[in-house]
């Protein structure tokens, strides 16, 4: 990726950033607005986006790569967890909670799939999808189980099924996989003999194509405005500490940095790499501060977290971005 381009992308978000954060102090944007924007996009950008990068040819070649990718994530996700029970010990417990959570969980999702789509285009958020499947399963199993006892697998396997991000990512395949036979009924219906069918479906699946698209190139500017609005009225000096900084250089240096090394030792393909070591290296998960809160942990200390973590990815992002080539 050409340089000037990385840093313009890097520049767009802080802009996004700052206008959130602006339009929250001046009261435009109300502190009740922040859970409807993240269902917004949770819901139905985010979603969107992830079945527009799904939009290319099959091969058994993308297949594989899908297999390279999860077992790189499930690595990582292996390593974070064993970090989470070493690092901690000699911590309070409330805040002990919030460290094993930000090392498991990270904002991969939320955050890292706008950002592998503009360093490594479509193709390298359709992977990034699929990478951040078995940190899903960990943020509804060990995640939890940071702030309460463990959830049974049942009810593990019932959000993950149904998350509208993963239901999106069985679209998306649905609609690589099976691109050919939908093509074949397309023209089928639209050398239908019924009068107006053909014209009709012209519309609506024009519509629906159209839709999509609109809806998943909203992501990354809403998720930066919502980022924006979580800094707002917050005091940077107050927030750095030891904790906050070691949490962040785990997340943002460590962990990218066993990812990238792995994946030179054992050969894999540079792009695939790039995108793993990437999402790895994203902020501190958003909702630490949410459980935090609901479970009488210190959510002050996890929004710290996320603040800190998510100020300095924007310059661990293009570093590392520099680092892949």
């Amino acid at each position: 990726m050409d340089i000037s381009n990385l840093w313009t992308l890097q520049v767009m978000m802080f802009l996004l950033v700052a206008a959130g954060a602006i339009l929250t102090s001046k009261g435009i944007l109300k502190d009740n607005a922040k859970p409807v924007l993240t269902d917004l996009v949770l819901y139905l950008f985010l979603p969107c986006n992830i079945i527009n990068s799904f939009r290319m040819e099959f091969n058994l070649e993308i297949l594989k790569k899908f297999a390279v990718v999860l077992g790189i994530s499930l690595a990582v996700q292996f390593v974070s967890y064993t970090l989470s029970k070493l690092l901690y010990n000699h911590v309070p417990k409330e805040l002990k909670r919030v460290m094993q959570y930000c090392t498991i969980v990270s904002n991969s999702g939320f955050l890292g799939l706008p950002i592998a789509q503009g360093i490594y285009g479509a193709e390298g958020m359709m992977y990034a999808s699929v990478f951040i499947i078995p940190m899903r399963v960990m943020m509804w199993s060990a995640g939890i189980a940071c702030f309460t006892e463990s959830p049974d697998m049942k009810s593990v396997v019932k959000k993950l099924v149904v998350h509208p991000c993963i239901i999106a990512v069985y679209i998306g395949l649905g609609l690589m996989i099976f691109q050919d036979p939908l093509n074949q009924l397309y023209g089928a219906v639209l050398g239908c003999n019924l009068p107006l069918v053909p014209e009709l479906a012209k519309v609506l699946i024009g519509a629906l194509d159209k839709g999509i698209r609109s809806a998943g190139g909203c992501t990354t500017a809403m998720t930066m405005v919502l980022i924006g609005m979580m800094f707002s009225g917050m005091s940077l000096r107050s927030m750095i500490d030891k904790n906050t900084m070691f949490i962040s250089a785990l997340r943002l240096v460590v962990l990218p940095a066993i990812v990238l090394t792995g994946c030179r030792l054992v050969g894999i393909d540079p792009f695939l790499a790039g995108v793993c070591t990437i999402i790895t290296g994203m902020p501190a998960g958003s909702t630490s501060a949410i459980l935090a809160a609901k479970y009488g942990c210190d959510y002050k200390f996890a929004t710290k977290c996320i603040v800190i973590s998510t100020l300095l990815s924007l310059v661990s992002i293009p570093v590392w971005a520099m680092i892949l080539g």
